[in-house]
């Protein structure tokens, strides 16, 4: 067994053990800010039906507090809801990214799921969940896509987004 001090992997410059006065907080803080948004759905949505939910600056950092809410929406069938990143911008090096947030979210109860799969992935900037290599500096789109099988029932999903932008 060792003793350890560690710090977090989001560029923590300026935090040491030792406190300072003033330290700087890295970009591990700021003010959070949150996006709400609601859509409902149709008895026949089929597969690769998408929602817009949100039109985010790609430097947004997406907190593990979002969710994704839905009601029974299938009596029949097994439909899924991929939540992803969009390219509305026509930005050359950033790509849609359907299940870039989360894959899989069962659609055939009511219930809910985190709009972020794994907690490594908390507070990454939306551009992050792209295929580009730094900030574009654009807005990109948060869509939801029907997956599996199609959407039975009439229905609402709301999305709460939480996020930071300093």
């Amino acid at each position: 067994m060792a003793v350890v001090n560690l710090k977090g992997s989001r560029n923590m410059t300026g935090l040491d053990s030792t406190p300072k006065v003033m330290a700087d907080p890295g970009d591990g803080g700021g003010m959070v800010r949150c996006w709400t948004e609601t859509v409902e759905t149709n008895a026949d949505d089929s597969v690769s039906s998408t929602y817009l939910f949100a039109r985010l600056p790609s430097n947004a950092k997406i907190l593990g507090q979002s969710h994704v809410y839905w009601d029974d929406l299938a009596t029949t069938g097994a439909p899924l809801l991929d939540m992803g990143v969009f390219n509305q911008s026509g930005q050359s090096d950033i790509t849609d990214d359907p299940d870039a947030l989360t894959n899989g979210l069962a659609l055939a109860s009511a219930t809910n799921g985190k709009l972020i799969d794994g907690i490594q992935n908390y507070g990454l900037a939306l551009w992050d969940f792209a295929t580009g290599s730094t900030d574009p500096s654009v807005d990109l789109d948060i869509k939801g896509t029907i997956t599996d099988a199609a959407i039975t029932e009439v229905g609402t999903i709301t999305v709460e987004i939480y996020y930071t932008l300093d």
